[in-house]
């Protein structure tokens, strides 16, 4: 099927539900430790407790990929069922995750939540690739990760704004502050409203041949053979940029789990206090407890503040990748390399940041986000089957879990310990997996994932 060249404003309806998703990961990446600590997590301990994260997607996305190739509805199409499953169940976990009254409930909800927004994610990358032609695939990730980048800033900064309204920032030990759980009901609110005018706006292409989709869709007992076949014969290419993302994504795992302890205890010199080190029963050792507490949570703001700066700084790359890619091709590569290798220096800076000056190593890491959001997708889709576009997407996106499940499983704990005790040793193994990640594009050779080759006529 020749698909017609689409608008910008049409690339944006169909990505604008990925506002909504960031809001969610953004709030999840930057305050679900600072939940944990709150309610009496270890900071050791912290990784593992964030294993839902990448389980779930190991699980839940090559299913969903595979059920969306298979699935037709006359009203809402193909990926577009998906997107509202998720939508709902995200919406309800994100608003309750911070009621949580204790550690294991507020893990219970993490893994509800991160299931659920992967059940909306996943179709979001098939659908691009579905409904724009090869042309135009640098450019509508792009647009993608420009919205993902306004998403993240925003969510990023919502505790922050919601504090600077009025809203207490303070709450008793082990009760999470009430401008974290506004900051989380906004996001729910906004995380389905946006995936809503997506469905609203953005038509699907049926399938070409209708008869053969529904022989395809009827055959039994295919599904676990089926995935096991496309693993297995998995492009040269689709493998190497495996490799790119896993360093990739242990690097920003490292940061969305470690981040808040290694920053507010390294960088603001407010870390979390223990409530066994103080005698609660003593007046001045609980107002003591009460100062360091709100000192903690402050600048837990000001690190997810300083976070959202990664969005915003990933929203003005892909803007100017947006522009670019609207009117002429890109090294894909070459693009992604560098960006990488400049998230690597933005985490190693870390280690000698000042509280003012943190912004600046976010402002590099957003190079990284914007660039992994965009351009290993880009290269996928141009190196792949078209008709297995969801559940290649799905099988993809394992490079992006497992390595994040050998990091919460002891990986991040292991190899920082061996630079030291400090937690900030963490955000430096982070810088050099993505600088190895940085180096690993080299390994690509395959021009139609480089750049948008022209078909010959």
């Amino acid at each position: 099927m020749k698909k017609r060249t689409l608008g910008f404003w049409e690339i944006w309806n169909m990505s604008f539900g990925f506002l909504g998703i960031q809001f969610g990961f953004a709030l999840q990446g930057g305050f679900m430790s600072r939940i944990f600590q709150t309610l009496g997590a270890e900071k050791d301990a912290i990784p593992l407790l964030w294993i839902a994260a990448p389980l779930t997607g190991l699980l839940v996305q090559p299913i969903i990929g595979y059920l969306s190739d298979r699935t037709w509805h006359p009203k809402l199409g193909r990926r577009r069922p998906y997107f509202l499953i998720g939508a709902i169940l995200s919406s309800l976990a994100l608003f309750f995750v911070p009621h949580s009254p204790a550690l294991w409930v507020a893990a219970g909800f993490l893994w509800i939540l991160d299931a659920s927004i992967n059940i909306s994610m996943e179709p979001f990358r098939a659908l691009v690739a579905d409904k724009l032609p090869q042309s135009q695939r640098s450019y509508g990730f792009v647009v993608q990760t420009l919205i993902i980048g306004i998403g993240t800033w925003v969510a990023s900064n919502l505790p922050w704004m919601v504090s600077q309204l009025g809203v207490s920032n303070s709450a008793e030990s082990g009760v999470v502050p009430m401008s974290v759980k506004v900051a989380f009901a906004i996001g729910a609110f906004v995380f389905l409203v946006s995936i809503l005018y997506t469905i609203f706006t953005t038509p699907e292409y049926p399938p070409e041949d209708m008869e053969e989709f529904e022989r395809e869709k009827a055959r039994k007992n295919q599904f676990i053979p089926d995935i096991l076949n496309n693993i297995g014969s998995m492009p040269l290419t689709m493998k190497k940029l495996g490799v790119i993302q896993f360093f990739s994504w242990f690097a920003f795992f490292t940061m969305w789990s470690l981040a808040n302890p290694a920053l507010t205890e390294h960088v603001f010199k407010t870390p979390v206090p223990i409530e066994s080190d103080f005698d609660m029963t003593i007046v001045s050792q609980a107002e003591a407890f009460n100062v360091a507490n709100t000192a903690f949570q402050e600048s837990s703001n000001a690190v997810g503040s300083a976070m959202g700066v990664y969005g915003l700084s990933s929203m003005a790359f892909a803007l100017l990748l947006t522009f670019y890619t609207s009117k002429r091709r890109i090294n894909r590569k070459f693009v992604h390399m560098v960006s990488l290798m400049l998230g690597g220096l933005g985490f190693l800076l870390m280690n000698y940041s000042t509280p003012e000056n943190l912004k600046y190593c976010f402002i590099l890491i957003g190079f990284a986000w914007g660039s992994i959001l965009s351009m290993p997708y880009a290269m996928l889709s141009s190196s792949v089957d078209p008709k297995k576009m969801g559940v290649i997407m799905g099988i993809f996106n394992m490079f992006i879990v497992i390595p994040q499940i050998i990091a919460a499983l002891g990986g991040i704990n292991y190899v920082s310990s061996l630079l030291g005790d400090e937690a900030i040793n963490a955000m430096t193994v982070a810088g050099i997996s993505l600088i190895i990640a940085g180096l690993c594009n080299l390994l690509i050779t395959n021009k139609n994932a480089i750049t948008y080759q022209p078909e010959e006529i």
